[in-house]
């Protein structure tokens, strides 16, 4: 194997450095010509925007299309590396032809290697117009040796070579759901030794190979060694089954689910064996259920995202590129929005901003999952940042939620993976760890289980939880099950938690959240494909009651929630805008709460949860930078430029200051303290 990774990192070092004698994807050709000098070198921006280096893995062409833009595009835009792997080809049934047509395209008979040759050179074509501007922008493609002892093609884009692609060129499920042996869930599950390669036609690599479950394993985590990222982007390993009792088909393709496994644990073999690396962390995104959901992004935004999956498709049918298999998916020209997925951008994990919080007084704790672990930083009063500093243990899921016990400790919630030796041990489950006095040590971690009878009848698909704190430091736990109903588990005063209750609702969506208001009460909410419910307490020590109708409009899905006076105050995006929304919840002698009329907090566009600290608001403005506003401020974000991963936090000082934190794609915290306005505020990065 280290002569594999030598071989390899010497390859992409001659790649990245010449720019003569390339294969041109524009016209198949061998051509010689000097690479182009960017216009807006990297070096030009501010450093937390290029720093670090994104990794994709996703199962087709077209899942980063459809799933992870306009995240993709914006990093292409800032100079940042970014490199995608495919897993498969996504040959399907080998005809390169629209959806609905009423026979096979005269000009490309079925061929599955012809088809996936031509989604190849569809991404490659919206690659290089993300990056470059122009679709017909050329690229050079070598072989190399994998981890795995296969084969597979590297492509680096010549005008821009921190852009690459790597296709691994499986062979794909070729349906979405039905139980196809010869598939990744095949090889996951162990009911075949090896999954065979579809080469496509026109690689260089000519000769096939296969994988065991092993090998493809070791194959994803030698590419994440030689690329080194700080931020990998993946699929949902965990998307959900549709049906009652969660026991339907499953909510995404399952290429797209078996093959986010492999990437899950690719990723813990990587952090394991390679010790000097960077710290990276894990975006998760939502695929095929986004078609059920409210739209989460502007117009402006979803045309533009549009836009590169009708080069993709090959929508213009312009013989640009010389390929016999065609310049595109013609699959997709037919419909490039998918259905409705072009319209959002969604993570499934890592998407709530209750991770930073105060201890005692003055001190501030922010959490994150770096390496698979859960890293924090603190910051002493008056002084600075430090860290990150890990809490032992491995496999946990991206995101944290944080909460301040009575005295001033802390404890800090995730969910954790275990892969286990044998498929039917994949499982998700609940942990804490709290300290055992304020500012010092952690404990070790604690399960606090899962509502989850088995993995495969709900594909172990829980939110992140929410936690509250009563007078006497005892926590409850709140948690979308499956089924996607409202679970809770309550601290006992021994200190062992409750089994998870069963609080109701129906067709709940993302993370719940939780809050308490001035009089004592608590207050949890989530969202549903139409609204918000709620669970309320008449009086502080009773029990919640609901859930309940808000009749609050349709969001996006990701909820904030802090206290307001006598009640709690919400925010959440309106779809197809992205304009951050907020209203009043205050709880009454009745099950249904009152709620005030919904009105705009400022903050025009974008997508992803908002963080809220007294009046300030801060998000994921539509350029993908942290954006930041006030309640009832001016409708544009003040914008910093900086790209990041997860969602924002951001906490109120007794001082009247706000401090506001981030994960950047260089998997480093940045904070800023400000004012009770937002002006113009200055991101630091936290030192080690």
């Amino acid at each position: 194997m280290p002569v594999t990774r030598r071989r390899f990192a010497a390859l992409l070092t001659v790649l990245t450095a010449g720019a003569t004698g390339v294969l041109s994807v524009a016209t198949g050709q061998q051509t010689t010509a000097e690479a182009p000098q960017d216009k807006n070198p990297a070096a030009a921006q501010p450093a937390s925007v290029t720093a670090g280096s994104v990794v994709q893995v996703v199962a087709h062409p077209d899942d980063d299309l459809f799933f992870m833009n306009p995240d993709l595009s914006r990093s292409l835009l800032s100079g940042t590396q970014v490199t995608t792997a495919y897993l498969t080809s996504g040959e399907s049934d080998g005809r390169n032809q629209a959806r609905g047509g009423a026979a096979t395209d005269p000009e490309q008979p079925a061929d599955r290697a012809h088809y996936a040759e031509a989604r190849q050179n569809g991404i490659r074509s919206a690659y290089a117009q993300m990056a470059t501007g122009d679709r017909t922008s050329a690229w050079k493609r070598t072989v190399f040796p994998t981890a795995g002892g296969g084969r597979a093609e590297i492509d680096v884009l010549i005008a821009k070579p921190q852009v690459n692609l790597v296709w691994l060129m499986l062979r794909e499920a070729r349906t979405t759901g039905e139980d196809t042996p010869e598939s990744l869930r095949g090889l996951w599950n162990g009911r075949i030794p090896a999954l065979d390669s579809q080469l496509t036609s026109g690689t260089p690599v000519k000769q096939p190979f296969t994988y065991t479950k092993d090998q493809l394993v070791e194959t994803i985590a030698g590419v994440l060694e030689q690329y080194r990222p700080t931020t990998i982007r993946m699929q949902d390993p965990t998307p959900n089954r549709y049906g009652e009792n969660g026991t339907g088909r499953y909510t995404d393709h399952q290429d797209h689910m078996y093959g986010a496994r492999f990437v899950q644990a690719a990723t813990a073999a990587y952090a394991d064996r390679v010790s000097r690396r960077p710290h990276f962390t894990v975006q998760n995104y939502l695929g095929y259920h986004n078609s059920t959901l409210p739209h989460a992004l502007d117009p402006q935004t979803a045309e533009a995202k549009t836009g590169f999956l009708k080069t993709y498709a090959w929508q213009d049918r312009q013989d640009y590129c010389g390929s016999p298999s065609g310049c595109g998916d013609r699959k997709v020209a037919g419909n490039p929005t998918g259905r409705n997925w072009a319209q959002s951008l969604r993570y499934t994990r890592a998407d709530h901003t209750s991770w930073l919080t105060e201890g005692s007084p003055g001190r501030l704790w922010a959490f994150a999952t770096l390496d698979g672990r859960t890293a924090y930083w603190t910051r002493t009063p008056g002084g600075d940042w430090a860290g990150p500093m890990f809490l032992p243990g491995t496999g946990i899921d991206p995101g944290a939620t944080a909460a301040r016990l009575p005295g001033g400790r802390i404890a800090v919630l995730a969910t954790r993976t275990t892969l286990g030796p044998a498929p039917a041990e994949y499982r998700r489950e609940v942990v804490y760890a709290v300290q055992s006095v304020p500012d010092g040590p952690f404990g070790p971690w604690q399960s606090l289980g899962t509502p989850e009878r088995t993995d495969d009848e709900g594909t172990s698909a829980i939110s992140a939880p929410a936690v509250a704190v009563d007078a006497r430091g005892l926590l409850t736990v709140y948690l979308r099950d499956s089924r996607r109903t409202l679970r809770a588990s309550t601290q006992e005063p021994g200190g062992g938690f409750s089994p998870w209750e069963r609080l109701g609702g129906e067709d709940l969506q993302g993370d719940p959240v939780t809050a308490t208001d001035a009089a004592g009460r608590r207050h949890v909410y989530a969202t549903t494909t139409t609204s918000v419910l709620a669970w309320t307490q008449r009086t502080p020590d009773t029990p919640l009651l609901g859930p309940a109708p808000t009749g609050l409009p349709a969001t996006t899905v990701p909820l904030s929630a802090s206290p307001e006076g006598a009640g709690i105050r919400l925010f959440f995006r309106r779809p197809d805008s992205g304009v951050v929304r907020t209203a009043l919840v205050t709880a009454g002698p009745s099950v249904r709460p009152h709620v005030s009329s919904v009105t705009e907090a400022g903050g025009r566009a974008g997508y992803g949860a908002v963080g809220t600290a007294g009046r300030l608001i801060v998000g994921r403005a539509d350029s993908g930078t942290v954006g930041t506003t006030g309640l009832g401020g001016p409708p544009a974000w003040t914008e910093s430029r900086m790209l990041f991963a997860g969602a924002p936090s951001a906490v109120l000082e007794p001082s009247g200051t706000t401090t506001t934190a981030v994960l950047g794609l260089d998997a480093e915290l940045h904070t800023t303290t400000t004012p009770g306005t937002p002006n113009h505020p200055t991101w630091h990065r936290a030192v080690h």
